[in-house]
């Protein structure tokens, strides 16, 4: 038995629904425990992972495409090189410039590491927020700041424990699970114009990709994801308004949470939610 529930990831992830994970689970409480939820989008498997703790008798499928549990297996790895780069940005004042000559200690250091590095983590200690490098040589192109995590990241070994984890395109997925019977999808695709080189041909997602995800939500059991940034909820209803087309959003629920990136730049996330339960499953 999981001996920790998680309200966050255990590593970094762009995205991740920490600031959501309250609200979600508190619809998820309001409802019998389905038979199956498929997390098409699975990122950090923070919604996996919360759908399981709430009903651990549901089945839970992670779409892992970005394989976040090669990063978890690393934590161990990942947290040797963050002490030793507290010893080698000690002196430095939090957030400000690490100078070169300590830059230079801080890629040497990296690069004495074999095998898989999970940039992803040591970039949110050392680059400014939001801002992530996949290799060595993007990171020295970077100015670096001593951000380094003052404590180590726990080892979350139990974090995917009883979820089925799948790692292929979220289409394939969708149509693997969608007669099923009383199926949950949850759906937390990319933003716009991101670099998704996963789901997309040419390495963006696109206004295309985007749209192509509604299709998921019609006639389904579904929470989705998105923000006022992709104007996506305006877009349907306009489409529904006066072309007569379909709002996959008609009659669903919705939360909003005002988030910030910075001191300076807010937005407003969205968990658009219908879920026709049926009285026994």
């Amino acid at each position: 038995m999981k001996s920790k529930f998680y309200n966050t990831a255990p590593l970094p992830f762009v995205g991740q629904k920490r600031n959501f994970i309250k609200h979600f689970k508190e619809e998820l409480h309001s409802k019998v425990a389905p038979p199956l939820y498929v997390d098409l989008f699975g990122g950090s498997g923070l919604l996996s992972r919360a759908a399981k703790d709430v009903h651990p008798t549901a089945k839970v499928v992670y779409n892992d495409f970005d394989n976040y549990r090669k990063r978890l297996k690393t934590i161990s790895k990942t947290n040797k090189i963050l002490q030793d780069l507290r010893v080698l940005v000690d002196g430095i004042e939090r957030k400000k410039i690490v100078p070169k000559e300590i830059k230079e200690k801080i890629i040497n250091r990296i690069k004495q590491e074999s095998g898989f590095i999970d940039f992803i983590t040591l970039s949110s200690s050392l680059l400014f927020s939001m801002k992530y490098v996949s290799s060595i040589q993007e990171l020295e192109k970077e100015t670096l700041y001593n951000k380094v995590k003052i404590n180590n990241y726990p080892t979350a070994k139990d974090y995917l424990d009883d979820i089925e984890v799948v790692s292929t395109d979220y289409k394939k997925v969708f149509e693997k699970y969608k007669d099923v019977e009383n199926v949950v999808f949850l759906i937390d695709p990319p933003y716009l114009s991101t670099d998704c080189s996963t789901y997309s041909s040419d390495g963006y997602w696109k206004l295309k990709d985007y749209l192509d995800v509604l299709k998921t939500l019609q006639n389904q059991n579904y929470f989705y994801f998105t923000s006022n940034k992709s104007s996506i909820i305006e877009l349907c209803e306009w489409i529904s308004d006066y072309t007569g087309g379909l709002n996959p959003f008609e009659n669903a629920a919705k939360k909003e949470y005002k988030a910030s990136m910075n001191h300076n730049a807010t937005y407003t996330d969205i968990m658009l939610f219908k879920w026709t339960q049926t009285t026994t499953y």
